[in-house]
C-alpha cells in the first residue's frame, strides 16, 4: 500500500509530497527538491499501511 507524506527540503525549506510503499519495512531513497533541485535523502520505517517514522537529511 502506498502512502503520501509531506516532507521539507533541508536546503530551501520547501514542502513537497513523497509517496512511500509501506509494504517495505525500512527504506532509504534520494529525491530532488521541486524548487531548488538539490537532492536529499529520505529514511522511512513502515508497517503495512502506515509510516512509523520519516526523516530527511542533506545528501
Amino acid at each position: 500500500m502506498e502512502v503520501s507524506e509531506s516532507v521539507q527540503c533541508p536546503y530551501c525549506g520547501q514542502r513537497s509530497e513523497v509517496v512511500v510503499d509501506t509494504s517495505v519495512g525500512s527504506q532509504q531513497f534520494t529525491t530532488d527538491c521541486e524548487v531548488c533541485c538539490r537532492p536529499f535523502e529520505v529514511f522511512v520505517e513502515c508497517e503495512p499501511g502506515r509510516i512509523l517514522s520519516l526523516d530527511v537529511q542533506e545528501e
